[in-house]
This record gives C-alpha cells, structure tokens and sequence, in this order.
C-alpha cells in the first residue's frame, strides 16, 4: 500500500501532510485488523478451554447407553443430548486430537460433574456400569424374573418369556425340560443393559453348568440331571440348614423307594405360582390343587424343579445320608425333627404345636 501511494504521489502532487495522513490510516488499519485477530483468538481459545476444561454437571441420575457401532459423531451426540457435555463438536475434535483404538459401547452412568476429557477418558478405557443383581437360593424363575425388573435391566414378563422359552440352553441335559426353572444358578450377577435378557439367563445357565460339573452331576451313576436338580429343589426349600439337606433328601428318596406321596408342601405352592392362583399362604384346600406339581395327589416327583437349587442342596441330593426316615417336622428354631414312623412323626407334631403355644 506505501507504494501504491508513493506512485499516486508521483503523479498527484501530494501535499505532504496528506500522504502522512495516509500512511497513519494504513498503520491505524493494519494494527486494528491484529488487535481484532488477537482478540479473536483469545476468545476462540477462551471458547474452547471453556469447553474442555468447565466441568459439567449432568441431570441427575443420568444413563447413557452406547451401543456397539456407534460412531464418534453418534456418541458426542448422546453425550451432548444428555447433558454431560457441552459441544459435540469440541468432543470430537477431541477424539482427533487425543485418538484412542476405540469408544468402547455399554451403559455409562454420569452421577457428578466432570470435564470433556474425564468423560472422554471413561468411555475410551470401557468404564461402565453394571447392574448387580442377586439370587438367593431357591428362588423360583417368578423371584428371578422380579429381581431382574427391581435391577433395572427389563420386566418381569420379558424376563419370564425368556425362561419359559429359551429351553435349548439346557437341552442336552434336560430335554424334556419345559423351562429354565432349576437351571438358573443362584449367584451374585453383574449385567450390563447392553445385554440381552436372553445373554443374561445364559449365563446363569452356565454357572450351573460348571457348578454341575465340578460337583459331578451329569456324569456316570448321576447322569439323571433332571431328576437330581428336581430333588434338589425341593430339598432347598425344606430347610435353609446346610447340614440338614442330606438327612431331608434321604426322607424323600426313602418315600419314593417306598412309593409314599413325597407331601412336600413347596410343590403345592410352586404348582399355585405356575396357575397364577398363589395368595401367599398355603391353606388346607389348597392341598387339592389338581396339578402334576401336587405331591400330595401326585406321586413320585414332580414333572421338574420347583425353584434354583444352590449347591449345598444339588449336593445333598447326589449324595443323601443313608438313613431309614420317612418323615420331619420343624423344631421351631430352624432345624427339624425327623422319625421313621407315623406315631414318632405325630409326637414330634405334637412338640411343634406346643412349642407355639397350640393344642
């Protein structure tokens, strides 16, 4: 531009305090253009430091699932609609600037405030949440499938299709089995809800498997898995004493040696939970249930387990104590009395009802 007005004064006769004037506009212009640029760049970084660094606080309680295929464009947007960050834009350039082998998929929960690149941080090394969910001993596939619902990872009902159906998980095993009842190993689960309820009832399945092999179920002399876990099952709703399983298991093999109805209550109750008629508590008339899961009308075992056996009780039921008694009663402190005849069995009653405080 100083050229350009050094030929215009050339040929225009300038009068020198013009073209200072000139030159002072042209310097004016130039450092006002750099101070604007500066300034530009400072709030632009402002901007973006604002962005990265200013932790965010998100709603509370909020979830994130992620599923695998995700895109990087996909996933700041989740973020973003979520309120864990502020700019799906400033995420992803993050992710090119800081690359990862991958944003792992699954479900991510945001409980206190964090920067872009904690969060970023969490999702690239897999931080994700799961949902604990336990099963207690005995519990019946009802019990699992409302366990499940209480966890957070689907209902009830979706819970149950899946065990009344998914039957080739256990197939090999049993194959006549009518549903994963007994098959469903209490323990302690961690799921995520990128899992399907069909993942997770798989691996309760196998955790029985490799409890049943380590215990020896399925092999040789006890190849009859069907028939072990269904005793088992009864046996674990009897009595919650570990010690007691083998004794309780012998009286039901030596009621079915001796082709006596095995009169286990439990079987009543679960043959009321599958006709969806169960109240809670089991009265006198109930004992007519016409059902094959009626012991008391039916003999011999029931058609499958009446809930999830643990491995105290599939033990007790593979190896019973050799014992000649036919009948037990409760003590009324957790344990039981047993006796090999009817007349024991009522003196034993008798000292049941009177330690209640009954006639």
């Amino acid at each position: 531009m100083r050229r350009a007005l050094k030929r215009y004064s050339r040929k225009l006769p300038l009068r020198p305090g013009l073209l200072h004037s000139l030159e002072s506009l042209y310097t004016g212009t130039v450092r006002a253009l750099i101070t604007l640029f500066l300034v530009l760049v400072l709030a632009v970084g402002s901007w973006v430091a604002w962005q990265v660094y200013a932790p965010v606080m998100p709603p509370a309680n909020t979830s994130l699932l992620l599923h695998s295929g995700y895109s990087t464009r996909r996933i700041a947007s989740e973020l973003k609609e979520a309120g864990v960050i502020r700019s799906e834009l400033v995420f992803r350039l993050w992710h090119v600037w800081h690359p990862k082998p991958s944003l792992k998929a699954g479900e991510y929960r945001f409980e206190r405030e964090a920067t872009l690149p904690q969060v970023y941080e969490r999702i690239a090394r897999g931080d994700i949440y799961f949902h604990v969910v336990t099963i207690p001993e005995g519990y019946t596939m009802f019990d699992i499938a409302k366990a499940m619902e209480d966890a957070g990872l689907g209902s009830a009902s979706d819970f149950l299709h899946v065990a009344e159906t998914q039957t080739q998980l256990i197939s090999d095993l049993a194959p006549e089995a009518k549903s994963l009842e007994g098959y469903l190993f209490p323990n302690t689960y961690q799921f995520t809800r990128t899992e399907s309820l069909e993942e997770m009832a798989a691996a309760m399945v196998h955790q029985f498997r490799q409890v049943a092999q380590q215990i020896g179920l399925g092999a040789g002399l006890n190849s009859d898995v069907p028939k072990v876990v269904t005793m088992a099952s009864i046996v674990e709703k009897e009595t919650a004493a570990p010690e007691e399983r083998p004794l309780v298991a012998s009286v039901y093999y030596n009621r079915l040696e001796q082709r006596m109805a095995l009169d286990a209550d439990p079987s009543v109750i679960y043959a009321e939970l599958l006709a969806g008629t169960y109240q809670g508590n089991l009265h006198h008339g109930d004992l007519a249930v016409n059902s094959p899961y009626n012991t008391y009308r039916f003999p011999g075992l029931p058609p499958g387990p009446i809930g999830n056996p643990g491995r105290s009780s599939l033990e007790a039921a593979l190896h019973p104590d050799n014992s000649k008694f036919l009948y037990f009663v409760s003590d009324g402190n957790g344990h039981h009395r047993f006796a090999r005849s009817l007349e024991e069995h009522n003196r034993n009653v008798a000292a049941y009802r009177h330690s209640l405080g009954l006639r």
